[in-house]
């Protein structure tokens, strides 16, 4: 009995994991599943959501089990959805215990985030490599890379988590729209389109927004339609970041900037 109770713990803490790094609902419940039947759990039973998971087990040979867990939306760790994946086939091929699974978990629960210089590089760079993609040229996408740079600066060195998604966003598409604006005034960039487009790459939920349609596809609609609506409403606030610094600037300088 001691056993199923440590062996559903596994698995619920697995689907934590999981579902709070960004990953898909059948991703979860799968996962779930297989780390039950590994431990010999046959009654276990997962219902998931985007924000919660509720596991369930018990039987006449089974001790009863039940767990709620509350899993806010967050930004996607893809590192831990595949720390996680790989530790579930080690465990369906009998190499870990629970005990052994539990501490695994745990150390994967507490991996750390890239370095801050590296997002900070990464979003510059691939500011710059879609700006050239969408149709820029090379100054503009110099100035792509400054901008998308000092974007990440801002959301890691300066907000850091003390804003709302929605005022962050906002702020965000802002300012790389008022940088570019200001880098193409001063002659660095020819194209100021591609050159803000470019640099909002950063603020995209791209990954959110293909989870969404993934969920969508396996029939999860409900997870599906709330991380879609999660992902438009990023793509809102940052469209309305840009347009509130353009409309400003045609107000007050005149002319069309596009």
């Amino acid at each position: 009995m001691q056993d199923n109770r440590e062996a559903l713990n596994v698995a619920s803490l697995a689907g934590d994991i999981l579902l709070a790094s960004g990953a898909e609902i059948f991703r979860v419940e799968e996962t779930i599943f297989r780390i039950c039947q590994a431990y010999g759990v046959k009654s276990g039973d997962a219902f998931v959501l985007s924000s919660g998971i509720f596991i369930t087990a018990g039987s006449q040979e089974e001790q009863e089990f039940a767990r709620v867990r509350h899993i806010p939306l967050c930004a996607a760790r893809l590192d831990r959805v595949a720390a996680v994946n790989q530790l579930s086939r080690e465990i369906v091929a009998g190499k870990h215990t629970p005990s052994q699974a539990l501490e695994r978990l745990s150390q994967i629960q507490d991996m750390p985030p890239k370095a801050r210089l590296h997002q900070v590089l990464a979003s510059g760079i691939g500011s710059a490599c879609f700006c050239f993609l969408f149709g820029g040229d090379w100054l503009d996408s110099l100035a792509a890379l400054m901008a998308g740079l000092i974007l990440y600066i801002y959301l890691l060195y300066i907000v850091r988590g003390r804003l709302s998604k929605i005022a962050t966003n906002i702020s965000g598409g802002a300012l790389v729209t008022l940088l570019g604006i200001l880098m193409y005034q001063s002659g660095l960039g020819h194209h100021l389109g591609e050159m803000i487009i470019g640099s909002i790459i950063p603020l995209v939920p791209g990954v959110a927004f293909t989870t969404a349609i993934r969920d969508i596809a396996d029939e999860d609609y409900i997870a599906g339609a709330v991380r879609m609506l999660d992902a438009l409403l990023v793509t809102f606030c940052i469209a309305m970041g840009v347009g509130l610094v353009m409309m400003a600037y045609h107000h007050f300088v005149g002319g069309l900037v596009l």
